[in-house]
């Protein structure tokens, strides 16, 4: 099968960081879907794991998370799936990757597709709507069509990325929080409006006095996305008495904290939406179930692609290209890839 492969830790504009390979086709373990791939999108983790992670010689490692394909053969313990299925999934961190003609994942961590939308619109959400789903629900406590209390707001810090342009959906569609999303430029901002977010804030200025400016409660929950270091301290500042602070990203050791924490009583929670395949918890099912929620709301409407950029087929110079843009740190929603090359 072919595939884009890394054999070393390199930046992207190096033409060896990602490469166009051929791999043996893999065969699927007792709950495995074996994919046809049809699309890919790329995230934060994929640019992460090419610069750092550590090939044995000889071997090629396969990045690649969210994919939409259709399942080709299933393994002998498999009940819900069947070939033919057009499913969606973000797989998972510890084993091969998305970027190949055929894939293997668990069957608890997919679910069958939206039918309204193509396989590259479909390829935007997996990853970023698990992320977002278990954030706002798992961690934050936040519960789908439940009353918020008058005046209950969510704060997303770094809104217009791919989880946080999903996270603005979910609580508007399925929490009636005040959501308030701080973005720096004028171009995201309007994208995150376009979400549905009620209030944008620039996060380049204090947020503490954005807030007042614009009489916003203190928000009762946070969802901090990017350069939680940078906005520990402020955010430990402006949060609710008793609420929920939670992060996605990876701060220095030692840079937050948490003491600023003690006297609201509030709590830091983490999301890491590969735990639950990582460790083989008894809830993995937990994923195929959401992201089945998630297309049937797609498919009534009610949330949307975050799509931004369509970068091609899938091969090594158009995902260089790729990982490059979200190494920029301003790209907004998701980029995709389709199809490989003939």
């Amino acid at each position: 099968m072919k595939a884009v492969a890394m054999q070393a830790a390199l930046p992207s504009h190096d033409p060896r960081s990602l490469q166009d390979v051929t791999l043996p086709d893999p065969v699927p373990g007792a709950r495995d879907l074996l994919v046809e791939v049809r699309a890919v999108s790329v995230n934060p983790v994929d640019t992460k794991v090419r610069a750092s992670a550590q090939v044995p010689p000889g071997e090629w490692k396969v990045l690649g998370w969210d994919a939409v394909g259709v399942v080709r053969a299933v393994g002998h313990a498999v009940s819900l799936f069947k070939p033919g299925d057009r499913v969606w999934y973000a797989g998972a961190i510890d084993r091969p990757g998305t970027n190949a003609q055929l894939h293997l994942v668990d069957e608890r961590i997919a679910a069958l597709a939206p039918q309204s939308l193509d396989d590259a619109h479909a390829a935007a959400l997996p990853l970023t709507a698990i992320t977002a789903w278990e954030l706002l629900f798992d961690r934050l406590g936040a519960r789908p069509g439940a009353q918020a209390v008058p005046g209950e707001a969510l704060l997303v810090v770094g809104v217009a990325g791919g989880v946080g342009s999903v996270l603005v959906q979910l609580a508007r569609q399925l929490t009636d929080l005040t959501v308030i999303g701080t973005a720096s430029r004028a171009e995201t901002a309007q994208w995150v409006q376009q979400l549905g977010a009620h209030h944008v804030l620039d996060h380049s200025q204090p947020l503490d006095a954005a807030l007042r400016a614009a009489g916003l409660p203190a928000p009762s929950r946070i969802a901090s996305l990017t350069h939680s270091a940078q906005h520990f301290g402020p955010l430990a500042q402006l949060i609710a008495p008793q609420g929920r602070l939670g992060l996605i990203d990876d701060p220095e050791p030692g840079s937050l904290n948490v003491n600023l924490l003690k006297t609201k009583a509030a709590s830091l929670h983490w999301e890491f939406m590969f735990t639950r395949s990582l460790f083989q918890t008894p809830d993995m099912l937990a994923q195929h179930t959401l992201l089945t929620e998630v297309a049937r709301l797609v498919d009534a409407g009610r949330l949307h692609s975050t799509l931004s950029e369509h970068a091609g087929s899938i091969n090594a110079a158009n995902l260089r290209r790729a990982h490059a843009g979200l190494e920029s740190g301003r790209t907004r929603g998701k980029v995709v890839l389709e199809g490989f090359d003939d």
